[in-house]
Parts: structure tokens; C-alpha cells; sequence
């Protein structure tokens, strides 16, 4: 019986021990930490959101980089494939909002669990606290994996799914990298992708914590527009987080090397222009006796407020019947295009997904065996493939780790 080894016992890992032992192969999986699926567990904040269910092309359009290499992947093991199967093992799903696919349970523990019963209804020899620290090459032949005790374990065929660089503390430290180094492997610089935003304006410390809703961000890059995101975020102490964007970063990274990217919030995009400004006259005539700081309240959070008055340069004590229209206009460009200057991405650690990796060119996409190395292969977020947020980066280690277990 041919022998497996599995290095890394996330989403990839796990689906690619239990689709290979499913075949009759004699697998073993090495999980260096002492629980399966560390990341797993924190994704979408406890909730796992697993896949998306969209149709397959549509998932394809998230993907940001490299998404021709998935096609192979995404159409053998598909996000119904992955419904099903995690109902099969318990684990009933649900769909929200942008056809995001959680467990009904809303915990991602649940998702975890289905993928440990697929491995143990197949006799995955599932192995915890064991790292592996060498991969083992005779005469071009997989010989076996060295562990961190310098015990071998002899085995015919590898699979490394030992994810990228991002949440490091879950065991995600680069060992897929160095392993796929050793073989010649070219890896495409690393990076930190759906991360947050660094700001250089000192005013937005200030609106630390504050949530905003169905408002749009628009980046340009030396007056060139990059990408408009509508949705969620947040203000944090260092700059910008939330839904639109940790997808923004994926578009602007490749800029931000040396170079600041201006941002433009738009905190009414249900309005123009012309709508925005008669919206702000009915305001204006409701609160007409009181200073132009107590008339806001109806159009902004209060958090908000004082940094709109003192980046409008109207004063705040002034009343809002002796507003002119030149100051109103300058309010209304300011709701519609509030400036911030992005300077940089947060950490790679802070990311959700690595964004580079292990060169496509170097794996077969039908197989995701390393062209360089028979009997060796690479899947999920080791390999420089990422998408955007919504479900799409589980569905790669899902898809890739699944086709990496039909064929080796």
C-alpha cells in the first residue's frame, strides 16, 4: 500500500488526508500544533464562512491572483461538493448575505469536526504536536520526512499544505516556503492580503472604533482611479478596517511599494451631488437657529462630526442660517469625498490570506504535483493563489487540497 504523508492539518491539509485514504492509501497527517484547523477556528470571527455559492465562474471572478491555474480545482471539487460533503459529516450549512456559506451553527469548531470524521472514517493516522522539518530526496525520489526530533518517517509521496505566512500563531510560519526552496521552487514575493489599511491623516485616531455602513471607497493611484469597494469598514487606531477594506488592499499592494495611494470616502453614495446638497438645505432649515456643530445629527455619527466641522472650514459655532452656499458646497464635496492617504498595509501577521507563494508555472494545475519534483505536491495557501474575501480563499485550499488527494 502506498504511504502518504500530509504536512499541515488546515482546511487543505485535512481534505487532501481524507480524499487520499478514501483511495486506499495509508496516510499519515503531521499537525505540529496540538489541535487541528487552528485557523479555521478563527475565521469569520468564530463563524467559518467556509465557501461561497455562487456558480463556479463567478467564484473564478474573485479570485485575484493567478485564477486560470484553479480551473482544474474549482470544477473537481466544487463549493456543492463541499456542501455535501460537510453535511455528510455533520455539519449542517446556511447562506447569507453576498452567498456566503456558513455552518448553520454559526462555529467554524463544527466545520473542523466534519473534516476530522472524513479523515477518521478513512484511517488518517492523524499525528499532533509533530513537525516536520525536512523533506527527505534521494536520486530525485521522495524518500520521507524528517521530523523536528529527527525521527523519518519513510513514505512514497508528499502532500504540503502547510499554508502561507499570515496568523502566524495558528502555524502558519513559512515551513511550505522552505521546504519547496530546497527543490528549486521559485516563490513569488510575499505579501499581506485582505489586511488593513494604514492612514496618515492624525485625525482619524480619533474615530477609533467608529462602524460605517453602505458607504463607498474609491483609491487612485497618480490620478488614476485603482478600484472602488462598496460595503462596511471601520476606523482603527492606526488607519482603515472592515469588509471594503481588506478587499481594497488586494488591488492597491502592488502600489503601496514606496509610493502613498489616495483615498476618497464617499459616506452617501445612495446620493449625488445635487440630492446630497437639497438633503443638507432641509437640515439646514430644520436646525436654521442653531450653531452649525448641533446641526449635523441627522447626516453623520457623532463620532464623526467634529472632524467633518474642522475639515470643512466652516466654524462650528457659526449658525447654520449664515451659512453661505460656497461653505454648504464645500460640505457636500466633503460627505462625498472625504480625503485619507494610505501609506501602507498592515503586517503580514495581521493579514488573512499570504498573498505570493509558490509559483504556479512550477505546479500542474490539473494534478498540483510539482513539476519539479515527481511525487510531491503543493496545495492551499502556500501556493500564490488568493481571492477576496467572502469564502473564495477556503474554497481554493478546499478545491486544490481535494485534487492533490485524487491524485497522488
Amino acid at each position: 500500500m502506498e504511504k502518504i504523508v500530509v504536512i499541515g492539518g488546515g482546511a487543505a491539509g485535512m481534505i487532501a488526508a481524507g480524499t487520499a485514504a478514501s483511495r486506499g492509501k495509508h496516510v499519515i497527517l503531521l499537525e505540529k500544533n496540538d489541535k487541528l484547523g487552528k485557523k479555521i477556528y478563527i475565521t469569520g470571527k468564530g463563524r467559518c464562512n467556509v465557501t461561497n455559492s455562487s456558480d463556479i465562474e463567478e467564484l473564478l471572478n474573485h479570485v485575484t491572483t493567478n485564477k486560470n491555474f484553479l480551473y482544474s480545482a474549482f470544477y473537481t471539487f466544487t463549493n456543492d461538493d463541499l456542501i455535501h460533503l460537510l453535511n455528510k459529516y455533520g455539519t449542517s450549512t446556511k447562506v447569507e448575505r453576498g452567498n456566503r456559506v456558513f455552518p448553520k451553527s454559526d462555529k467554524s469548531s463544527d466545520v473542523i469536526k466534519a473534516l476530522e470524521k472524513y479523515m477518521v472514517s478513512h484511517d488518517v493516522d492523524i499525528r499532533l504536536n509533530t513537525e516536520a522539518r525536512e523533506i527527505l530526496i534521494k536520486d530525485k525520489e521522495i524518500m520521507g520526512v524528517k521530523l523536528s526530533d529527527e525521527k523519518i518517517i519513510d513514505c512514497d509521496k508528499i502532500i504540503i499544505a502547510t499554508g502561507g505566512m499570515s496568523y502566524p500563531t495558528t502555524g502558519s510560519t513559512g515551513d511550505g516556503y522552505k521546504f519547496a526552496r530546497k527543490i528549486d521552487h521559485n516563490i513569488s514575493p510575499l505579501k499581506p492580503a485582505l489586511v488593513p489599511l494604514e492612514i496618515e491623516e492624525e485625525w482619524i485616531k480619533q474615530l477609533q472604533g467608529l462602524s460605517l455602513k453602505n458607504v463607498s471607497l474609491t483609491t487612485f493611484y497618480k490620478n488614476r482611479e485603482i478600484h472602488t469597494e462598496f460595503g462596511e469598514m471601520i476606523f482603527t487606531h492606526f488607519g482603515i478596517s472592515g469588509p471594503i477594506v481588506l478587499s481594497m488592499s488586494s488591488y492597491i499592494s502592488d502600489y503601496l511599494n514606496n509610493e502613498k495611494i489616495k483615498a476618497f470616502l464617499n459616506l452617501k453614495p445612495a446620493l449625488d451631488e445635487e440630492k446630497l446638497d437639497k438633503r443638507i438645505i432641509r437640515d439646514f432649515e430644520k436646525y436654521s437657529k442653531k450653531q452649525f456643530k448641533n446641526a449635523l445629527s441627522d447626516l453623520l455619527p457623532s463620532k464623526l462630526i467634529p472632524i467633518m466641522i474642522q475639515l470643512s472650514g466652516i466654524q462650528e459655532d457659526k449658525y447654520v442660517n449664515q451659512i453661505t452656499k460656497n461653505e454648504r458646497k464645500r460640505l457636500v464635496d466633503l460627505l462625498l469625498n472625504l480625503p485619507m492617504t494610505i501609506t501602507k498595509t498592515r503586517p503580514i501577521k495581521e493579514a488573512i490570506i499570504t498573498s505570493g507563494g509558490i509559483d504556479v508555472k512550477d505546479i500542474n494545475p490539473s494534478t498540483m504535483e510539482s513539476k519539479k519534483m515527481e511525487g510531491l505536491y503543493f496545495t492551499g495557501e502556500v501556493l500564490d493563489v488568493d481571492a477576496l474575501t467572502g469564502g473564495y480563499n477556503l474554497q481554493i485550499a478546499f478545491s486544490t487540497g481535494y485534487l492533490a488527494g485524487t491524485s497522488v
